[in-house]
């Protein structure tokens, strides 16, 4: 346990979140359910690793393109980093929640992989509304800070899911859930790490460069969505799914981006 523990739960969150070719350290040569479960405390390091991909190919890109072309290679980066792996939340809970149907209706639509209007209206406007904030961001605040806010917006909300892992029980049909220890109530002390992940990545992002009061509107924005995805799943679904929690991914993310974007005009 110990340190040498949360490093192997850190490994066992970045091989659940990404494509890294990470080594996992196994356990007397077995490789421990369990750890899936505890590792989510470490989804915002994860997320902030993530973000800072995209941050490298946004600030690359920018020396050689105009701002929307960088932005759109900076999130094919982080894209590419992930496997799509929340936006496809985007798209299934889009096509299960989007019409008025009974509980069972929704999952059964949700795990089926073909992409109904519902899904591909719900994530192309989330794409696009991304891609247009950070593009106004590139524009007006340059590429370091653009950079530290894709950091930042990556870092905290992946913390935003692992509040929604607190808040709601598991909605979907446990029996045929892709990840059985993740079906499971985060403990408060997991809350709590992912928490302080996420107060570190706000201090940084102070430090470097953005203002207290824009930082803060980014975690105001985002628990504002993190509250309205769990009203709405709650009353959908009675809780939450792998593909609801890949949804609030990417809605925390972009309401964190929309924040910093309504406010950039009055950076000095």
């Amino acid at each position: 346990m110990g340190l040498r523990h949360e490093v192997r739960l850190v490994l066992v969150a970045a091989q659940f979140l990404t494509r890294l070719p990470v080594r996992i350290p196994l356990q007397e040569g077995r490789f421990d359910p369990a750890w899936l479960h505890a590792c989510a405390r470490h989804f915002p390091l994860v997320g902030a690793v993530v973000g800072g991909w995209g941050a490298l190919v946004l600030c690359g890109a920018a020396a050689l393109w105009p701002p929307l072309v960088a932005v759109l290679l900076s999130m094919a980066a982080t894209v590419w980093l992930t496997g799509g792996f929340h936006e496809d939340g985007v798209a299934d809970t889009c096509d299960g929640l989007g019409g008025a149907v009974t509980r069972e209706r929704a999952l059964a639509i949700m795990k089926d992989s073909r992409l109904g209007s519902y899904g591909a209206l719900g994530l192309l406007l989330t794409l696009a509304l991304k891609a247009a904030a950070l593009a106004a961001l590139l524009a007006a605040a340059g590429p370091l800070r653009t950079a530290v806010a894709l950091v930042l917006a990556h870092g905290l909300s992946r913390a935003a899911t692992v509040v929604m892992l607190r808040l709601l029980p598991y909605g979907g049909d446990l029996e045929h859930a892709k990840a059985k220890p993740l079906a499971q109530q985060i403990s408060g002390g997991g809350l709590a790490v992912a928490l302080g992940w996420g107060l570190l990545l706000a201090g940084a992002a102070v430090a470097l460069g953005w203002p207290p009061a824009r930082v803060l509107a980014v975690v105001l924005a985002m628990a504002a969505v993190v509250a309205v995805c769990a009203r709405w799943l709650r009353r959908r679904l009675g809780g939450y799914t792998g593909d609801a929690l890949g949804a609030t991914q990417q809605w925390t993310e972009l309401a964190g981006y929309l924040a910093l974007a309504a406010t950039v005009p009055g950076l000095a």
